[in-house]
């Protein structure tokens, strides 16, 4: 049974919800330990149709306050919920002084590292981008798996989000590159890298809900990453209290499926097991 979810929003981004709304809903679910993970703001140039960065920078600072409030009473009750302070943090490779400073600015239990731009393009903002061949596609692959390997390298995060969100809008055309033996070895060696990191892998229900429908990260993906004994922990990427927890026992089936059956958090960058 999965009862840490290490990977949720608010409504201090994109999330509908206050941070003590979320923390609710995870005691509510059975929860025994609850990651805030909260985008990290991005410099100007990275932006989104939809965009949300005035909006998380207003409230940066209530943000943190509030989950350190939420974390101690939960630390003077055992029997409660525990609280993890996190962050995700987008990689820009044009950017790592902006992003190290960010990462560093907190006293964080752990860090999430995703990859959601290449160059300062937002891959995952928007659905026609995508009406592309297939050889244009393979091309935005191979330099996602090059950025996730340089967002690693960094030596930054603990877990790598959503790892293959980049078939967020092309999953047919991705399971067709995937299948080939030179993107099966860039994607072997990337997790071995962060393996090797000390990082581990977030396995998603956040995909089941998206147009991919499929959980992060696919079959032949996860098979890679237990062949390779990386370790794994789980999210729900939760933007509202109702996805708080999301299909937990489905990713159970699915991690036990491949032979998985511990998962792994972080608390102030130590990685911490058990089985589930």
């Amino acid at each position: 049974m999965i009862l840490r979810d290490l990977h949720t929003h608010t409504l201090y981004s994109h999330g509908r919800n206050t941070p003590a709304e979320m923390y609710a809903a995870a005691e509510a679910a059975g929860l025994r330990l609850y990651g805030f993970s909260e985008h990290s703001p991005r410099p100007l140039g990275y932006t989104y149709s939809h965009e949300y960065r005035d909006q998380l920078e207003a409230h940066l600072d209530d943000y943190v306050r509030e989950v350190a409030a939420l974390k101690a009473r939960a630390a003077a009750d055992p029997s409660r919920c525990q609280v993890l302070f996190g962050m995700e943090f987008d990689w820009l490779d044009a950017e790592e002084a902006f992003v190290r400073a960010a990462a560093t600015a907190y006293d964080f239990d752990y860090r999430l590292g995703s990859v959601h731009y290449l160059g300062t393009w937002g891959f995952d903002d928007k659905l026609e981008d995508w009406d592309i061949s297939q050889e244009a596609c393979e091309h935005h692959y191979r330099a996602y798996f090059a950025t996730w390997r340089k967002m690693i390298a960094s030596g930054l995060f603990d877990i790598a989000a959503h790892p293959d969100i980049i078939k967020l809008f092309s999953i047919q055309k991705f399971h067709v590159w995937l299948a080939k033996a030179d993107s099966l070895a860039l994607v072997r060696t990337a997790l071995a890298e962060l393996r090797d990191a000390g990082m581990s892998m977030e396995i998603s229900s956040a995909g089941l809900r998206k147009p991919c429908r499929e959980i992060y990260p696919c079959p032949t993906f996860l098979r890679l990453a237990a062949e390779l004994g990386v370790p794994v922990s789980f999210a729900s990427d939760a933007h509202g209290i109702e996805e708080v927890g999301h299909a937990f026992p489905q990713l159970a089936n699915y991690a036990r499926a491949f032979g998985i059956s511990e998962s792994v958090w972080f608390e102030h960058g130590q990685m911490r097991r058990e089985a589930f």
